[in-house]
């Protein structure tokens, strides 16, 4: 199982790929993940390019192995966060919140691997006829922002829709998720939550702290009405939005009051009125352990678990 074309096309030991979490997923996580075997990657969110660019140095510096960075297409830097990645020549380059397809050609000259990151099959079938690599199939399980399909419903309705590999994402955090990820066609997982945790990681102790306490519903959608959702911890902030939404309020005023929220909650241990990103898988989560021990319980499970399907 773990023997998947993508571990060719991304010079990775293991299938997994780390989610590219903005503000969560440093040169620190990244270069731990991929030196444990998996793919690393940097979420540069809305980070300017300089910043992204000491992020990619560093994590060169940290591992020798391929790492990828993960690029917000609304990002206001994006074309010179493209140029960064570029002049920087990072191995892998997944996107999000939009159509890669005017980068492709220059990534492509460098050798990098284009893969975004999907919510339906209309989406997967339109960027893989513009050459991307691969497609993650991201259900609306996930931390932060979701589409409205299930993973274990858009999975299988993807791997049908294109000729290219399929990474599953969306409530995968052990062995009995990556083996159903597999048998639904995928031929790798993209995981976040459960790396948050991880001891490299440079979240704020009280932010991992909500994902080993949060249980099955501790989180909640807000946004929908902005047409782009998040699923975050359900706190004051989330009360305070979704009154917003219900009274009617403006695209405008909740933009306003999410704005750095994320930040405040990653950074500085708000996690009242900060905008906490977890996956509904958090509830699964109850420990902390370095990177290469998660990799280690991720893989090391899998016999385990098929032995009991036979």
């Amino acid at each position: 199982m773990l023997n998947s074309p993508l571990c060719e096309l991304l010079n990775i030991k293991y299938p997994i790929l780390q989610g590219g979490m903005a503000w969560v997923a440093t040169a620190e996580l990244a270069a731990a993940v991929s030196n444990a075997g998996g793919l690393g990657l940097i979420g540069a969110g809305h980070m300017p390019p300089d910043a992204l660019r000491a992020e990619i140095q560093k994590a060169k510096t940290l591992t020798s192995r391929p790492f990828g960075v993960n690029i917000m297409l609304m990002s206001p830097f994006v074309r010179d966060v493209m140029g960064v990645v570029i002049e920087e020549r990072v191995s892998v380059i997944t996107t999000g919140a939009g159509n890669p397809a005017e980068y492709i050609g220059a990534l492509k000259e460098i050798g990098s691997k284009v893969i975004p990151v999907v919510a339906s099959v209309a989406l997967a079938r339109r960027l893989e006829r513009v050459g991307v690599d691969a497609i993650i199939a991201e259900g609306m399980e996930s931390g932060g922002h979701v589409g409205e399909i299930t993973t274990m419903a858009l999975v299988p309705q993807v791997v049908d829709a294109v000729k290219i590999p399929v990474i599953a994402a969306g409530g995968i955090g052990d062995a009995r998720g990556i083996i159903a990820a597999f048998a639904l066609g995928a031929r790798g997982v993209q995981i976040g939550t459960r790396f948050v945790v991880a001891q490299e990681c440079i979240a704020h102790p009280k932010y991992k702290e909500v994902i080993l306490k949060a249980r099955d519903r501790s989180t909640v959608v807000t946004g929908a009405s902005t047409g782009h959702p998040v699923r975050i911890l359900e706190n004051k902030l989330a009360r305070k939005y979704a009154e917003l939404e219900k009274q009617g309020a403006s695209i405008e005023e909740l933009e306003r009051l999410g704005a750095g929220k994320l930040k405040a909650a990653v950074r500085d241990g708000d996690i009242n009125h900060g905008s906490v990103m977890l996956g509904q898988v958090a509830g699964m989560v109850n420990e902390t352990k370095t990177v290469a021990a998660i990799m280690a319980e991720l893989v090391d499970g899998i016999p385990t678990v098929l032995a009991k399907l036979h």
